[in-house]
């Protein structure tokens, strides 16, 4: 559905290249992982949790929607993964509209 509304899905995470991997071969992943060990990318989209956050170790689950023209339309806070996919699919359609 997502490649029929003209729609790119990228992962990121703080894991290296061979962790990411391994994670998309083992969970038959469909989407292409990048990787941000540095953090830099994570904190100029700010999902880098605090330092006190039990998971600090992880990026927030946000996911953002970005035009074409390589602009932010919508930022999503991911609570509910299959709901967030129709949540988006509504949004890359009104788009189109």
């Amino acid at each position: 559905m997502f490649v029929e509304l003209g729609c790119t899905i990228l992962g990121a995470s703080f894991d290296s290249p061979a962790d990411n991997s391994t994670f998309k071969s083992s969970q038959d992943f469909p989407f292409d992982l990048l990787s941000d060990e540095s953090r830099e990318i994570g904190a100029a989209y700010e999902v880098v949790r605090s330092g006190d956050d039990p998971y600090a170790d992880y990026p927030q689950r946000i996911s953002y929607l970005i035009d074409p023209e390589g602009v932010i339309t919508k930022a999503y806070e991911v609570t509910d993964p299959a709901g967030h996919a129709v949540e988006v699919i509504a949004d890359l359609d009104a788009a189109k509209r």
